[in-house]
């Protein structure tokens, strides 16, 4: 018999664009949120917690984080949420600040605490976590050390194996990756970043990479590169005993509109 688990959503990459008709690379990108989200709730409807882990707007405003809340509030579910490189975080700070939807860096909820590192370098798609980040979630693993812990975080910190995708992981992911070896209570790494799925370990640790809920990287590509794979997001059931059970969903449809020539974005 299972033990009594926290059931997390992870959503990430949005990349809302400005107006809600607007298309990057071809792609309606809101469009998409909606759509993950009528799938993601219609499989299951009573999520504990929902994480936002970055890049949440493409052209940050705030007309786009305003229907980003309006979205995610009808779900009347907690929310986390981080800054990826495309977002504006003091703005995501003033507008995600209601009784539902935060930008809170830890949050403790049964046997499990949840921290939330900011790997944001202003002007930069790679990520960094400043040694106030290092020392908050050390703080939190020391102080906390009774609690099972997930950490999220927009940019990867082990590999993807895509060469142009890893010059953008976290600089100092080997910092990271210490403090994390310290604490034997940190179960689970979530991630976006990537634009696609990802399911690795350190040491006992699950390291986890999940899709956009826009268009996806190409695996294993030396330039940059996408495919059709269609949008996803991410579950994750914490449990009582430690025990984490994650699994990547996807829409049934690929992304024809997608254009595949783009050089970038």
């Amino acid at each position: 018999m299972k033990s009594p688990c926290l059931s997390l959503l992870q959503l990430t990459d949005l990349h809302v664009l400005p107006t809600a008709e607007s298309t990057m690379l071809g792609v309606q990108t809101e469009h998409y949120v909606d759509a993950v989200l009528a799938r993601a709730f219609a499989q299951k409807s009573d999520y504990d917690l929902i994480l936002l882990t970055g890049d949440l707007a493409q052209s940050p405003c705030e007309a786009s984080y305003q229907r980003i809340l309006q979205k995610i509030e009808a779900y009347k579910i907690p929310t986390l949420c981080l800054a990826g490189n495309h977002d504006d975080y003091p703005l995501m700070q003033q507008i995600f600040n209601t009784p539902l939807i935060t930008c809170h860096k830890q949050t403790c909820v049964g046997k499990w605490q949840i921290i939330m590192l900011n790997s944001q370098i202003i002007g930069s798609d790679a990520g960094r976590l400043e040694q106030t980040e290092l020392d908050f979630l050390e703080t939190c693993l020391l102080e906390r050390s009774d609690l099972f812990t997930l950490i999220a975080v927009h940019h990867n910190c082990l590999p993807t194996d895509s060469v142009w995708l890893d010059t953008m992981t976290i600089e100092n992911s080997q910092a990271f990756l210490d403090t994390v070896a310290r604490y034997p209570n940190v179960r689970v790494i979530t991630t976006g970043h990537i634009h696609q799925e990802m399911n690795k370990k350190f040491g006992d640790v699950l390291v986890f990479g999940t899709p956009s809920t826009c268009f996806q990287f190409a695996l294993n590509s030396v330039d940059f590169a996408m495919d059709r794979t269609p949008p996803g997001y991410r579950t994750l059931d914490l449990h009582d005993d430690g025990e984490v059970i994650s699994t990547v969903h996807r829409l049934d449809t690929p992304l024809h509109e997608l254009e595949l020539q783009s050089a970038g974005y």
